[in-house]
């Protein structure tokens, strides 16, 4: 299908990182926009953060770009270079290969909505976890997978 309604499309809860930081992010919940108007190049998700929750574990792109603009609500962004308050209307980017760990935090006390857009190149991706032991990587059959700096397999990702 080629439009869908916004309420068409299922919200998906949490964040499967295996690091006990993964906790503030549980309750994120996320739309996957492109993925429900059969789109494969790129991702656009609409995500929705409650009071105290985190989109994720602080993370950067080896070949992957990644965008993030804040349609209501309030955010924090973290990165290596201290923190920044964004709010309706305001946007970020993440070049791929830039080692700088981001995530966004909703410190406010109501919920946040923004969307984030992202370059699909798994075949070569590899996103790294600055704060933890952790990477995502593919393996040889395509499968994501969670491991340590050292190329330790933890889990699959998916």
């Amino acid at each position: 299908m080629l439009a869908k309604r916004l309420d068409e499309i299922p919200l998906t809860p949490g964040a499967a990182h295996p690091v006990p930081a993964v906790d503030r992010c549980k309750a994120r919940r996320k739309q996957r926009l492109s993925d429900a108007v059969g789109l494969s190049q790129f991702g656009v998700n609409r995500v929705e953060l409650d009071p105290g929750v985190w989109s994720t574990v602080r993370h950067w792109h080896s070949h992957e770009d990644e965008f993030v603009m804040v349609l209501e609500g309030e955010l924090t962004l973290v990165t290596d270079a201290g923190e920044q308050r964004l709010g309706p209307g305001d946007c970020a980017g993440f070049p791929a290969g830039v080692p700088d760990g981001h995530r966004l935090e909703n410190r406010s006390g109501a919920l946040a909505v923004y969307l984030e857009v992202g370059s699909r190149r798994p075949e070569v991706d590899e996103t790294t976890y600055p704060d933890d032991d952790l990477m995502v990587r593919h393996d040889a059959e395509g499968r994501q997978m969670f491991m340590r700096r050292d190329g330790t397999i933890i889990c699959p990702a998916d």
